[in-house]
């Protein structure tokens, strides 16, 4: 991406845009006049943006014929896309052994392999122009893994070093990949984590006895959160900066907690976190 004026004609696709970084992203693109194709799940939580003048369709990124179909659309009219963002995501909180194998494939579902399809879909045709950019919206929890939140952390650690990957093989057509590696950011991700985790932990789980950490660690991100208004300014900024952009780091503890993982021996900060989510009470 070169410049603000090279691109205001530019189209984007972003998905998962019912609320949060999804939401806000949408109306800040378009803010910026781009042509925004908004997707969600629900397309009625989307007709606010389409009143606004953008864009909507169905899209469950689970669902590969609807992928197919919305990038086909995109496609027939427009010819083109310039930008993907995969912002849809899914966030399984418990701890691992009271995880239900379904659930962790519904993690993996939505948070990997949903993006890898619609990159599928989209980078030959991209590579075809030698033009075009894939913006995967990682997180810092693929970096600092954390008690009870092992199915996120690890779909994010595998989107995290499949953009890496991605970067590298589509570099020399003219692709670039973004992975975006967001802290807290204010969203209803905590609130929809906590109901998630209210299906997992059963009675007999051997962390009843620390029942309130386990809690704790679904509203984490909603501790200090980045306001998603300044978090989307910051990222469409840094997209619209001419830089060429690997691994962006934006919101509430996205320096730190990278830092941590670098910096503090695997051991020593292990026994911080099992402490910090009372792992230690059970020993």
């Amino acid at each position: 991406m070169s410049g603000r004026k090279c691109i205001k004609a530019q189209n984007v696709l972003i998905t998962g845009c019912s609320s949060g970084i999804g939401r806000t992203l949408a109306l800040e693109f378009h803010h910026r006049g781009y042509r925004v194709w908004a997707t969600a799940r629900n397309v009625k939580s989307v007709e606010e943006l389409s009143a606004k003048g953008m864009e909507i369709l169905t899209l469950d990124v689970t669902d590969r014929e609807q992928v197919q179909q919305a990038v086909k659309h995109i496609y027939t009219v427009d010819g083109h896309l310039d930008i993907l963002v995969n912002n849809a995501g899914y966030g399984s909180m418990g701890p691992l052994i009271d995880l239900p194998e379904d659930e962790l494939e519904r993690q993996f579902s939505t948070n990997v392999f949903a993006p890898m399809a619609l990159v599928r879909s989209v980078a030959p045709k991209m590579c075809q122009r030698r033009q075009g950019t894939i913006v995967n919206i990682g997180s810092v929890s693929g970096v600092l893994c954390t008690p009870f939140s092992g199915s996120y952390c690890a779909s994010k650690a595998a989107i995290n070093a499949l953009s890496d990957v991605l970067r590298m093989e589509l570099k020399p057509f003219g692709v670039g990949v973004v992975t975006v590696q967001p802290g807290g950011v204010r969203s209803k991700f905590g609130d929809t984590a906590s109901q998630v985790l209210n299906t997992v932990m059963k009675p007999d789980s051997i962390y009843v006895p620390i029942e309130r950490q386990v809690q704790a660690r679904a509203m984490a991100s909603q501790d200090n959160p980045t306001p998603a208004e300044q978090f989307c300014s910051d990222l469409v900024d840094k997209l619209e900066s001419g830089r060429r952009l690997n691994i962006v780091r934006l919101a509430y503890g996205s320096f730190a907690f990278p830092l941590l993982k670098a910096l503090v021996p695997t051991a020593l900060l292990e026994k911080i976190l099992r402490k910090n989510f009372g792992l230690d009470r059970l020993e």
